[in-house]
Parts: structure tokens; C-alpha cells; sequence
């Protein structure tokens, strides 16, 4: 057995997993309302010059910024209800795997939390607050937030268990 299926392997108690879906939940939703009270939309608050910024942006559509310019009165409620069955599919994968590794486990719950996050702005407010900036010179990636970054990272995780579990 090589020693990335060792590590992964066994079973991953739920408490853990639903602590850390609610800890990525919590802290982007305390991240945003920091960044809606402190940065005035469309302002930009210099870091690392040249590299990251922090920005109040809001976004109606969805992942990077996909259809936000669409006036359709059925994208949002279109968006909440991909979402959510998303979300429903996603709970029942885990429910009925009969094992998954701490990897798989661990990045299923990251992105469990940040899209239940952004699913709950959906229906709060039929907006995402994205706010981190990176960029290079004139180049600059979609501005996201502390939920689309657990998702990638889950989503990491999950490939990585397929690619180099038994």
C-alpha cells in the first residue's frame, strides 16, 4: 500500500467533518461582513502591491462572474436551485460511500461549507460578496472569496485521493 493511501485511509469521524464545513460556513460569512462593513463597494484596499488586493465586489451570477450581467428575473432563483441540488447530491454521495479516506472526507466538507455559504447569501441577499484581488501586473484572476477558495481546495483534495489512492 503506498503511503498516500495509508495516510488517507479510515474513516474520518462526522463531527470533524461537519466542524470544518461549519468553520469554512462561519468564516466566510465573517469575512464578507467585515469586508461590507469596512471596504466601500468597488473600493480597492492595496496588500501585497502587485500581486493581491482586497476589494468589496458584489456578484449576482455565478462562479466567476458567469452571467452577472444577465437582467433574467429567473438566474437567481435558477442559481439557488442548482445549488441546492448540488449541495442535496453531495450529502448523499457521502451518506452512501462506504468508506472514504480523511483526504476525501476533509474535501468534501470544504466544499460542503463554502457552497452552503454562498448558496446562503443566494437566497439572503440573490448576491455573493467576492472581495480577495490576485493579480500580476495587468492580469488579474476573477475576485472570489473565502468559500470559492474551500471549494477549490476540496475539489484538490477529492482529485487528489482519486489520482493517488489504491
Amino acid at each position: 500500500m503506498s503511503s498516500v493511501a495509508t495516510a488517507t485511509s479510515g474513516k474520518t469521524p462526522h463531527v470533524l467533518l461537519a466542524l470544518l464545513a461549519l468553520a469554512v460556513f462561519v468564516g466566510d460569512q465573517v469575512t464578507k461582513g467585515l469586508v461590507e462593513r469596512h471596504i466601500p463597494e468597488r473600493s480597492v484596499v492595496q496588500v501585497v502591491p502587485g500581486l493581491f488586493n482586497l476589494i468589496n465586489s458584489k456578484n449576482s451570477g455565478a462562479a466567476f462572474g458567469l452571467f452577472s450581467d444577465s437582467p433574467a428575473p429567473w438566474k437567481t432563483p435558477l442559481l439557488v436551485g442548482v445549488s441546492a441540488a448540488l449541495l442535496i447530491g453531495l450529502v448523499g454521495m457521502v451518506w452512501k460511500a462506504r468508506r472514504l479516506g480523511w483526504l476525501a472526507s476533509a474535501g468534501f466538507a470544504l466544499i460542503f461549507g463554502g457552497a452552503l455559504s454562498n448558496l446562503y447569501d443566494r437566497v439572503r441577499m440573490g448576491r455573493v460578496v467576492d472581495f480577495i484581488d490576485v493579480y500580476y501586473r495587468s492580469y488579474h484572476w476573477a475576485t472570489f472569496n473565502v468559500a470559492d477558495s474551500a471549494i477549490v481546495i476540496g475539489a484538490g483534495f477529492l482529485i487528489f485521493q482519486v489520482i493517488f489512492s489504491d
